[in-house]
């Protein structure tokens, strides 16, 4: 009888642990983001934590992955199991939907082709710009050595690709953009997995006359630095850089997060989150937060990818794709 009984009580035990640990799952949900992403989510993750807590009387923890867009993008298919994507390239959300693990309309399930910002590609120079680097032209010349991280496994590699290619297009015509690209490319001293490596490489390591990445990533590193150090140089056109974001269906029907995760994206969108988003130098969707902001992002002409160069899919076969023009510029 207490042998039976004793059986009991551990039968029920392994049901309140089990329910527990599903109460627990549903309260935590992982963010899986691209490498330069992290401060910003540290501050957009609590808000939304206060603002769940007064909408459901549930205490919600929001967990974050880091790393290169596009190498992130591959752990989620191999297994990491986000609850939320939040990308910094539309072909990463694809490369997912592709897969199976998110729905093949993601851009019409949150505004602005779910894409709660955007940002635009910038150079970071030594303080005076002793290079006199300008533009573009400027990358590509003898002698310029250029930080970028490596455009396979990176979305701020692969805007800044697109972006020298955009402009070569612009400038120089769609037949010149090849050679003038591998020009550029061919200044890059070493190529890190992300935006963030590539920051480390051209700030700490002193290598480069130029870091390209994003504009938040640029103001990022002036206020860490200090004025002294850096100057930021805006180019003549860049690339519009829109981040995405979507929901991993397979994870939040697994984890009964699928409420949780719906209101976290919902939330970019709120003047709160915005307001977060434009403080740390990403150009909010927002007109109302964009405009009390405005001073932050000085006007500079831009280029949609998909308009001038090309649909994504096709984009990123023809240039990504192994044995695509990037590999055939990478091995000269």
């Amino acid at each position: 009888m207490l042998a039976r009984l004793s059986a009991l009580a551990g039968i029920a035990s392994a049901f309140i642990l089990a329910g527990s640990l599903t109460a627990l799952a549903q309260n935590t949900i992982l963010n899986v983001s691209y490498d330069v992403s992290r401060e910003l989510y540290k501050e957009i993750n609590p808000a939304f934590a206060d603002e769940w807590m007064l909408k459901s009387g549930k205490r919600n923890e929001i967990k974050q992955s880091h790393a290169g867009s596009t190498r992130q993008a591959m752990a989620v298919a191999e297994g990491l199991e986000a609850d939320v994507v939040t990308m910094n390239q539309q072909p990463d959300i694809d490369f997912l939907a592709n897969r199976g693990l998110v729905v093949k309309d993601w851009k019409g399930k949150f505004p602005n082709g779910a894409a709660p910002y955007t940002s635009v590609s910038v150079f970071l120079v030594r303080k005076g710009n002793p290079k006199n680097i300008k533009d573009w032209s400027d990358l590509a010349k003898p002698g310029i050595q250029v930080v970028i991280p490596n455009p396979k496994t990176s979305g701020n590699g692969r805007y800044t690709y697109l972006a020298a290619w955009g402009f070569a297009k612009e400038t120089l015509g769609e037949a010149a953009a090849k050679e003038f690209v591998g020009k550029l490319f061919a200044n890059v001293p070493v190529f890190d997995g992300g935006g963030r490596g590539a920051t480390t490489t051209f700030t700490q390591r002193g290598v480069g006359d130029a870091l390209v990445t994003f504009e938040n990533e640029a103001q990022l590193i002036g206020a860490e630095f200090g004025a002294d150090k850096f100057d930021v140089v805006y180019p003549s056109i860049s690339v519009d850089a829109p981040a995405p974001i979507a929901i991993n269906e397979k994870v939040v029907e697994k984890r009964g997060t699928r409420e949780v995760a719906q209101a976290y994206l919902d939330f970019l969108y709120s003047p709160k989150a915005q307001a977060i988003i434009a403080k740390h130098n990403l150009r909010p969707r927002d007109e109302a937060v964009f405009k009390a902001n405005q001073a932050k992002f000085p006007a500079i002409k831009t280029f949609d990818i998909e308009a001038l160069i090309g649909p994504w899919p096709d984009v990123r076969k023809t240039h990504f794709d192994d044995g695509g023009i990037y590999d055939q510029i990478a091995v000269k």
